[in-house]
């Protein structure tokens, strides 16, 4: 997508399309609005004073002018009631307007900043969601269709168009760490949209060695034989069913300062997740080729990472496999050895998340790390417990936790804590070894939690849930049915505020 910026006024532009915005129940007109509406005769007043337009959140109307501007039609959106503006409703706005123009078939639309000075938002962070929700919203996953691809149809620019003085910077630099963002998680839906006989282990792994020779990182891609050496059986025990061969793969940024600790993340990288020998039921079992949510988001982490050139040191590590039913996989009964030396009974070969991840996390903790999160989509009980709006934290530190969840609110990904008291300790207790891989109907997203808590040692460390969040069903604002690329903002949201020393 080319994002240009632009002087001028709006009224002025001649575009296919302009984006124009209004608050519910307001009476008054932003400046950017209120000049266009005098050119149109008052026109947009009208359409609000019949009720015809009110501004309710994400509520869209496509004017076909006359030559009144030198623009071709006027979209009108809505940004919600005044009290409740945030950053986030501007991006809804801008990804609830790029459909419809894309839809006319429109290559390109112009807007002005929208939301600015209101609640604080800042001339930069308004540009951010304007291109960060407009291209988000534009995203379409089309790799796939042979018939009819000339009827695809694409937006191919976005201008955003101020008429403030010495305010052009703020926008470039609020722009650019829009398109970065959104270009990255888009990256990443696309790695959780392909099949998964196209993302393998080793295509992971090709992944993080394209970012890495591109943006300057160091790349480690721990092999098979490797992993047999450093003894980790939970994570080649689920690989025992597969016929592709496991990666565990290490991504190294270094932004901060030689002394300091990185923070180390983790994400789960089932490329299919079968249930293996405790197979799961067929119906939708075809979206287990996103059981690698986590550990795409962590690839495009790094990638938006180095791309911002954030001050800060951070591990990404994703233990990559399928876990398929054959006659060399793992059974229910079966004990293994995990990196740490604890032992594990395995009751459900589908709770195989949590046993690779605790070779991850073990692993994680060799870098002294300053915090270590990790993603996963995890558990079935995390979607009953929150649905598809939160994603679930668990962790044994407050203040990552807390940290965690404002960056959340900051950016759209919004995060709901779990308990993880001790007495959830119980419900993994086995009988035969150090414990088993799953505690039962209950509480089954905390219990998987406490089953990782077992392998950070003293560390802070951070548990997302992400089973309900990485993938819609439906269509949203911003977020296309299908894979949703969730994490990468919330990690970048996290990690810059971090960088400022505010997190």
């Amino acid at each position: 997508m080319d994002v240009k910026i632009k002087k001028g006024k709006i009224e002025d532009e001649a575009a296919e399309a302009i984006v124009l915005s209004h608050y519910e129940g307001e009476k008054s007109l932003s400046e950017e609005t209120a000049a266009v509406d005098r050119a149109l005769g008052g026109r947009i007043r009208e359409l609000i004073a019949g009720g015809e337009f009110t501004g309710k959140r994400n509520q869209s109307l496509m004017l076909y002018l006359k030559g009144e501007i030198p623009a071709k039609r006027v979209l009108l959106v809505g940004l919600g009631k005044k009290k409740e503006f945030s950053a986030e409703k501007i991006r809804q706005a801008m990804g609830t307007a790029g459909r419809p123009i894309r839809e006319a078939g429109l290559k390109a639309f112009s807007t002005p900043l929208h939301g600015r000075g209101q609640n604080k938002i800042t001339t930069a962070e308004s540009a951010q969601a304007i291109v960060e929700g407009s291209l988000l919203g534009l995203y379409q996953f089309t790799a796939y269709r042979t018939e009819k691809r000339d009827e695809i149809k694409e937006v191919q620019q976005i201008t955003l168009v101020d008429r403030s003085d010495g305010k052009i910077a703020e926008v470039a630099a609020g722009s650019r760490s829009g398109q970065i963002l959104a270009e990255v998680v888009n990256y990443v839906r696309d790695l959780c949209n392909h099949p998964s006989n196209v993302v393998t282990p080793s295509r992971l792994a090709e992944e993080a060695r394209t970012i890495a020779k591109e943006f300057g990182l160091t790349c480690r891609v721990i092999e098979k034989a490797e992993a047999e050496s450093l003894g980790m059986g939970a994570f080649l025990g689920v690989a025992r069913g597969s016929m592709e061969p496991p990666k565990f793969i290490i991504l190294e940024y270094t932004g901060g300062k030689k002394k300091d600790a990185p923070v180390v993340i983790v994400g789960k990288s089932i490329t299919f997740d079968s249930g293996g020998i405790s197979i799961k039921p067929a119906e939708k079992m075809e979206q287990m080729k996103t059981d690698m949510s986590g550990g795409a988001a962590v690839l495009g982490t790094m990638k938006a990472l180095a791309q911002m050139k954030l001050p800060v040191s951070v591990v990404g590590i994703l233990p990559a496999t399928e876990n398929m039913p054959s006659g060399t996989a793992v059974k229910p009964g079966d004990v293994v050895t995990a990196m740490s030396g604890k032992t594990i009974e395995v009751i459900n070969t589908d709770a195989e998340g949590r046993m690779i991840l605790a070779d991850a996390l073990a692993f994680a903790t060799r870098y002294k790390p300053s915090a270590i999160v990790d993603l996963a989509t995890l558990t079935g009980a995390c979607v009953v417990a929150l649905g598809n709006h939160a994603t679930g934290v668990m962790g044994t530190n407050p203040k990552l936790i807390e940290r965690l969840k404002r960056a959340g609110e900051d950016c759209g990904e919004r995060v709901w804590e779990l308990p993880l008291w001790d007495e959830y300790h119980e419900q993994i207790k086995s009988d035969v070894a150090d414990m088993k891989n799953i505690g039962g109907r209950g509480a089954g997203a905390i219990t998987a939690a406490v089953f990782l808590r077992k392998f950070v040692g003293d560390y802070p460390w951070a548990h997302l849930d992400i089973a309900g969040t990485a993938w819609n069903d439906e269509a949203r604002p911003y977020a296309p049915k299908g894979a949703t690329g969730v994490g990468v903002r919330l990690l970048i949201q996290w990690l810059t505020e971090m960088s400022r020393g505010r997190a």
